[in-house]
């Protein structure tokens, strides 16, 4: 599983990073960050969530 973030759309919002914080990480200049290590351990059904709650549409899944 990837997680793929579209810069352009990606505002900080950081509901991501609530839901799965080993995963995502918003970075001071507003956009989230990835940690692809934490993914693997990750529980995918919190990734979806994640992905699925973005309020801009930023993320998406890839398999």
């Amino acid at each position: 599983m990837r997680i793929i973030v579209d810069r352009d759309r990606c505002v900080g919002h950081g509901i991501c990073e609530s839901i799965v914080p080993e995963v995502f990480e918003v970075l001071d200049e507003g956009y989230v960050h990835i940690h692809e290590d934490a993914i693997a351990d990750a529980d995918e059904a919190a990734l979806t969530d994640a992905v699925n709650g973005c309020p801009s549409a930023a993320l998406s899944i890839e398999s």
